[in-house]
């Protein structure tokens, strides 16, 4: 039997609706003028957003002003532990408290077999400067570096050094640092001396005058039983 009703073919005939199921959840979207951004993204940003912390901005700000302490230290290790303390304080990321620290030196020109050169001395031997805040955990940190002693200071109890006693010392390094270096002369007027080298080798006599600048020594020797100034390179004599 033919039906009365033609075959819809855009209908199947056991088509079924399969609904999305109701537990679900369909993601909100909410639109924004630069395009959808989910509500529950952690990274969405925007005008308002607020910025995602980072570790370290709640760290407390340092407390005091930066002064300037002297250490003790071990001799002919100044360099060293200058260096060690360095490593230690950025190691325990505790730089904002603390500027520099120093090993007081200056430049002199020596003269060593007949050679000319130029190195550093340290101003003070088992010592270096630094400039920090002092507090319970930068005193901790500077008393458990290898090799250093302790604060100067008095009753126990660091003290900082004076204005005017720091200005003198950084003035004194600059002022070594931009002027040619001074020569290291170990005699004074009156010394009595030998000298080595040059046309007057094994004369003795006194020291009458000292040029650091030139690097000569005026001595006053005995020829033909006259007393006469001869000047010598301070490296040519040595004590008698």
């Amino acid at each position: 039997m033919t039906s009365d009703h033609p075959h819809d073919e855009s209908t199947p005939e056991h088509a079924s609706a399969h609904p999305a199921p109701a537990d679900e959840p369909v993601p909100m979207i909410a639109e924004e003028d630069d395009g959808p951004v989910e509500l529950d993204d952690p990274f969405a940003g925007g005008e308002d957003a607020k910025p995602v912390a980072v570790a370290g901005d709640d760290e407390p700000e340092p407390v005091g002003e930066k002064q300037w302490y002297i250490l003790k230290v071990q001799s002919n290790r100044e360099d060293s532990i200058r260096d060690a303390l360095q490593r230690r304080i950025s190691m325990q990321g505790m730089d904002r408290w603390f500027g520099e620290v120093v090993v007081p030196k200056e430049q002199v020109t020596e003269f060593k077999s007949g050679k000319k050169r130029v190195v550093s001395r340290k101003l003070y031997p088992g010592y270096i400067l630094v400039n920090m805040i002092l507090n319970d955990e930068t005193w901790y940190l500077v008393r458990e570096t290898g090799g250093i002693g302790d604060f100067t200071g008095s009753a126990g109890r660091p003290s900082p050094m004076l204005p005017q006693d720091v200005a003198k010392l950084l003035n004194k390094a600059e002022e070594k640092a931009d002027e040619a270096p001074r020569l290291k002369i170990n005699f004074k007027k009156g010394d009595r001396v030998k000298i080595n080298e040059g046309t007057f080798e094994n004369f003795e006599g006194e020291v009458e005058a000292i040029d650091e600048a030139n690097g000569r020594v005026t001595v006053m020797l005995s020829i033909f039983g006259r007393s006469t100034p001869v000047d010598i390179e301070y490296w040519q004599i040595e004590s008698v």
